[in-house]
């Protein structure tokens, strides 16, 4: 049917910068993935508490699967229904990387080495919910059972007594089925590339007003990314006289305390670094500047992206090559509370700035494995440096081992709290003994 197919390609090309509609958001990604099969993939990965679905296009060279080697990058806007400037940009980023692909060399290799995960509304409810658009503050921020869906994540300092909604389900099942690397949320109501972690306690240092995860080296570059290659944010000027960040970024703690936020989620138990990225003052600005907001934001969404290559990735396999699941690999000096572990291909990704570290790779029950790697910036080549581990002696699939989802860092504090007066009596025992000598 020639005239359908020439109607769905105006669909993907007539992409108007207006406010998008449920329906409307729903044709349009149908309408790219029609137009563009080879290298998208459109679906769903769950349903509103409304019964909307939670759509989410995928874009690479295999749109469709996982591929070894290939890291996995997402982009989630409109989490809070009436913060509405990501949702729109996320259709232009979509549309830009659909007609760049195979004619912009650089979007070409970036689709070839990556598989970009999209999903331009985690909150459709809520932003049909908006009857009024306001800079500030509407009921539509939260989904049909109001609730606000960055505080409904279990939190890794403190139970939250969330009650998990359908939104926070879908997502949370999507992280543990795929291997996310980087990840931003995208907001409004600030302008400012906020950082893990959001929640915190004496063991991450939030006395001295800061909650320090053990990447925040690499945080802090993230987050100075997005905020340098964006047109304003780096000026760090925020929203009002009252507020001004450093460089357009901040630690998330230092600005306002969160529990039960999606980025630590990501971090403490996905494996995934994700920052929230604040990008307009008003919340829902009237639909004649959203041109302006995808033009301030494009390079930066872009360049972030190129940040999923940082670091060092490979596989762990045993005797007989085969991948061994569930291994433990981290770099030495920066241990994960929940240890970052091998997908089912045996596959790790972590990312690290510039430097030389030593990667540990431990299968529980044998002997470690070390290796020093000397890692360049490969970000403008998309691949981070190889590094594989191979156990000759293994030959067994290690027990799936996930994390519990209790508040981890409460037990390292109450565990750090225990250990320091037995500390004191070993050192009173030792000098004791040094002087009855």
């Amino acid at each position: 049917d020639v005239v359908g197919i020439l109607c769905l390609v105006s669909v993907a090309a007539a992409l108007d910068f207006k406010y998008h509609n449920a329906k409307e958001l729903e044709e349009y990604l149908k309408g790219v993935h029609a137009a563009y099969p080879s290298y998208t993939h459109l679906h769903s990965i769950g349903r509103s508490v409304g019964g909307k679905d939670l759509w989410v296009l995928v874009l690479g060279r295999f749109p469709t699967h996982h591929k070894i080697g290939i890291p996995e990058f997402k982009y989630v806007a409109n989490m809070h229904g009436d913060e509405t400037v990501g949702r729109e940009i996320l259709l232009h980023l979509i549309d830009f990387l659909v007609t760049s692909y195979r004619h912009d060399p650089v979007i070409t290799r970036l689709l070839n080495n990556t598989r970009i995960h999209i999903m331009p509304t985690m909150n459709p409810d809520g932003f049909e919910a908006t009857k009024k658009p306001d800079c500030y503050y509407t009921p539509g921020r939260y989904n049909m059972n109001g609730e606000d869906l960055n505080r409904n994540f279990p939190d890794a300092f403190e139970y939250n007594n969330a009650s998990i909604q359908p939104e926070t389900r879908a997502v949370m099942n999507w992280i543990k089925n795929e291997t996310f690397v980087l990840s931003a949320n995208l907001h409004g109501g600030a302008l400012v590339a906020s950082y893990t972690f959001d929640n915190g306690n004496s063991v991450t240092g939030t006395s001295e007003g800061y909650s320090r995860s053990p990447d925040d080296d690499v945080f802090i570059h993230l987050a100075k990314t997005y905020s340098s290659n964006h047109a304003s944010m780096y000026k760090g000027t925020g929203c009002d006289n009252r507020q001004t960040f450093p460089g357009g970024i901040t630690n998330g703690y230092s600005w306002y305390q969160l529990e039960g936020g999606m980025q630590d989620y990501n971090y403490v138990w996905g494996q995934c670094f994700e920052i929230t990225l604040e990008l307009s003052c008003c919340k829902y600005p009237p639909a004649d500047q959203l041109e302006k907001f995808w033009r301030d934001n494009k390079v930066a969404l872009i360049e972030y992206i190129k940040q999923v290559h940082l670091g060092v990735k490979g596989q762990v396999t045993d005797k007989n090559g085969n991948p061994i699941p569930n291994a433990i690999v981290e770099a030495e000096g920066r241990p994960h509370i929940c240890p970052y572990r091998t997908n089912e291909q045996g596959e790790y990704f972590l990312l690290l700035l510039p430097g030389t570290y030593v990667i540990n790779a431990t299968v529980p029950g044998f002997k470690s494995m070390l290796k020093t790697v000397e890692i360049h910036d490969n970000t403008g080549n998309f691949s981070a440096l190889k590094q594989d581990f191979s156990f000759s002696e293994v030959s067994i699939r290690p027990r799936v081992a996930s994390c519990p989802k209790i508040p981890l860092y409460q037990e390292l504090a109450r565990a750090s709290a225990a250990v320091k007066p037995t500390l004191h009596v070993l050192v009173l025992m030792t000098a004791m003994l040094a002087i009855f000598k």
